[in-house]
């Protein structure tokens, strides 16, 4: 736990889309928030200025979470500027499109590099630094079920991530820190919406029951309550967060 009263938490990718809304969401909790970003120094520094606004506290730390080095450093900074880290949610990722064929293994690569690597960076890193009723938070993915041509390679790396989970929570026993994830289903950002015509869009919509695209504020709302006291029981566990899409 941090020393300061005020708890505190890091957010990679934390500048767009699902992690700057749990950002906004965690601040709103109470949390001084570290919002790390990839690249877009001006994105992250909305993100810090809007929880700001609202009299909430945060800082934006520049880090690519492939890079252990990295990873080292933007817990080293949330610690000397919070006194310590009780949250941490890896939100950080990327999803180009790639069949599986012979052409697309640097696209494998880049992919595995940012969502399993970097996860593996983050929960190892979270792992360390942690104290007890600590909290570490992964994002899957629920598209793992659905198996659609094209998305092998990023399928293959949040399940990946999602085996980790229960790994870590077991080599954590007896220290009072939970590890889960939240595997959303289709949410409107950036990242989802980058290359899809509307008819695709509609047709995703229609796969869940409630027949619509989530909402990132949707996505933060289960990793708030993972985060905060209500979700103390619950460990080793993927939530999936996506109106039964999967």
């Amino acid at each position: 736990m941090s020393n300061n009263t005020q708890k505190s938490a890091i957010i990679t990718g934390g500048s767009r889309g699902i992690g700057q809304a749990v950002a906004m969401r965690l601040a709103a909790d109470g949390f001084a928030v570290a919002v790390n970003y990839a690249g877009n120094a001006a994105r992250a520094r909305e993100t810090v200025s809007a929880i700001e606004a609202v009299g909430g506290t945060a800082i934006a730390v520049r880090g690519d979470v492939g890079e252990s080095q990295d990873v080292a450093r933007l817990f080293a900074e949330t610690i000397r500027a919070f006194g310590g880290i009780d949250v941490v949610v890896n939100s950080a990722g990327i999803m180009p499109m790639a069949r599986i064929d012979v052409s697309q293994l640097d696209t494998f690569d880049t992919i595995i590099a940012t969502n399993l690597r970097g996860a593996f960076n983050v929960m190892a890193q979270a792992a360390a630094r942690l104290d007890t009723g600590g909290r570490i938070i992964v994002l899957s993915s629920s598209v793992i079920a659905k198996s659609f041509p094209g998305y092998g390679p990023y399928i293959a790396s949040k399940a990946a991530v999602e085996g980790l989970v229960p790994v870590l929570a077991n080599e954590l026993r007896g220290r009072g820190i939970t590890v889960n994830a939240v595997a959303p289903g289709p949410v409107g950002t950036e990242l989802f919406l980058d290359g899809k015509s509307d008819e695709q869009i509609a047709w995703l919509a229609k796969l869940a029951p409630l027949e619509r695209i989530g909402k990132p504020d949707e996505i933060a709302s289960a990793v708030s309550f993972l985060a905060g006291p209500d979700g103390a029981w619950v460990n080793a566990q993927t939530v999936r967060v996506n109106g039964g899409y999967a």
